[in-house]
């Protein structure tokens, strides 16, 4: 800076600042931070949950409070390495005590500041709250299976699916089940979201194969926008991975499920087919999974092993499955048309 040079405030001699004004004019001119000494909030009176940028999100005291004070701070345009911190003092369900302290420099100079300010909650509905209250849904879903009834184990599996999926997605307050009950053949939900339905209905075909059904109606306007509903409906086979199942007069297990239909396995050699859904209506389920047991094998030979029935605890012959390792001490056996028969490994184990 040239020689002459002085503070245009007060006339006071160098070190200036950018704006040719000391460091004792800056200071008095300058606010490093700023913060309204009243914030107010919205927490919904049924879940508890605070309003957010218009959203809604369930939130600790800790949490909330660093939110609103990034939302109000205001830092002076050339503050930099500004760093806040703050503690909370609750003083009652609605009302917290912010005692909040900020650091920074401003051309160079160190300011800090302490702000003391209220923050204050007022009652609120939201809108997902809302919504449950009036019996809203955007989604129907229908589960159903081929040709049969689902029994109530069919049932339970496939309603612990929906509740899997919650558990381990990121938490939406749209996802919520308005109704959901017993219907001729199967069960029906009501949901709150298509999103959380269509998500749903992707797991239930990964899981445990079968057919999806989608169907949009539309039920009013919004803005000029057509609202619709959507109708889910998902189809489960009539049998399960692992089921030994009677297709084109030969025995298969059931592998795994593709698009089409499902993978099979020959139960008598090593063989593997695939089948559409269509196909598969015309096999029968011979000896499902949930009726395989897992035995301790007594003696064996090249060709056989001597295992215990576990209906009458006798002993009985069956040929080893042709993936026999010759070494194994379990095996698996199912039922099939009046005999015990011993079955090749399927997805579970023999621990199982």
């Amino acid at each position: 800076m040239s020689n002459g040079a002085f503070c245009i405030a007060c006339g006071a001699p160098p070190p200036l600042t950018s704006e040719r004004m000391c460091e004792a004019c800056l200071r008095q001119r300058a606010e490093l931070s700023r913060v309204p000494e009243r914030i107010q909030q919205y927490r919904c009176s049924k879940c508890d949950s605070y309003e957010v940028r218009g959203r809604w999100s369930l939130m600790d005291y800790d949490d909330i409070a660093d939110l609103r004070i990034r939302e109000n701070l205001v830092a002076e345009e050339r503050a930099k390495n500004v760093e806040v911190s703050f503690s909370v003092e609750v003083i009652d369900d609605r009302t917290c005590r912010l005692q909040i302290e900020v650091t920074g420099t401003i051309e160079g100079y160190q300011f800090d500041d302490q702000h003391e300010a209220l923050l204050q909650t007022s009652n609120a509905v939201c809108t997902p709250c809302t919504r449950k209250a009036g019996s809203y849904f955007e989604a129907t879903v229908q589960l159903r299976s081929a040709g049969r009834r689902l029994d109530d184990v069919e049932l339970k599996q496939l309603r612990r699916t929906l509740d899997e999926m919650l558990e381990s997605m990121e938490s939406d307050p749209m996802f919520f089940v308005t109704k959901e009950g017993s219907v001729t053949g199967g069960w029906d939900l009501q949901l709150g979201s298509k999103a959380m339905a269509k998500n749903w209905g992707r797991r239930l075909v990964k899981s445990f194969g079968g057919t999806i059904k989608e169907t949009s109606t539309v039920v009013g306007s919004n803005d000029g926008i057509d609202v619709t509903r959507l109708t889910l409906s998902y189809r489960k086979p009539a049998y399960d991975l692992d089921d030994v199942v009677r297709f084109r007069k030969q025995l298969w297990m059931v592998d795994g499920w593709q698009s089409d239909g499902p993978s099979l396995r020959r139960l008598d050699r090593y063989e593997r087919s695939g089948a559409s859904w269509r196909d598969m209506e015309k096999s029968i389920v011979v000896c499902p999974s949930r009726e395989h047991h897992v035995v301790e094998v007594m003696n064996r030979d090249s060709s056989a092993v001597e295992v215990m029935d576990p209906t009458d605890y006798r002993i009985v012959t069956v040929a080893l499955p042709y993936d026999d390792d010759g070494e194994t001490s379990r095996i698996r056996i199912g039922f099939i048309d009046g005999a015990w028969v011993a079955l090749p490994a399927g997805r579970r184990s023999l621990n199982e």
